[in-house]
């Protein structure tokens, strides 16, 4: 994955621009790309400065989110539910998600789905196969 580049070297191509340099000059002058020239160029028009936007972070949650209460009441409901079964439920909702994504929701929620064994077992107690 390319690195974000520097603000200054950001400033740099834009300074030489409104210099006078075209995009493609200062782009040759600094070694980025035209099309970088270009865009950094473009939002110093629009915002003051060519800033790099945010990268990495979570994109795509907000899709299960928006069924956290569905989720929650699921729970509360069948105590016992696996992620296929939360996962169907979703889907027949139609919010088509992948289980990696159901197990995700749980971890940020801290929603365990541990299962509960039917006696608490001793500390001799074992099983001879």
């Amino acid at each position: 994955m390319a690195r974000t580049l520097s603000q200054d070297l950001r400033d740099r191509v834009v300074a030489a621009i409104d210099g006078g340099l075209s995009c493609r000059a200062a782009a040759a002058r600094f070694g980025v790309s035209v099309s970088s020239a270009i865009r950094w160029r473009r939002r110093a028009l629009e915002h003051g400065q060519a800033v790099a936007k945010p990268r990495g972070g979570d994109r795509h949650s907000g899709k299960i989110e928006a069924h956290g209460g569905f989720i929650r009441e699921l729970i509360a409901a069948q105590g016992d539910m696996t992620l296929v079964e939360v996962q169907a439920r979703l889907i027949e909702r139609g919010a088509p998600v992948g289980i990696g994504t159901v197990h995700r929701f749980f971890v940020r929620h801290g929603i365990t789905r541990k299962k509960r064994m039917a006696r608490p077992v001793c500390k001799g107690d074992f099983e001879v196969f």
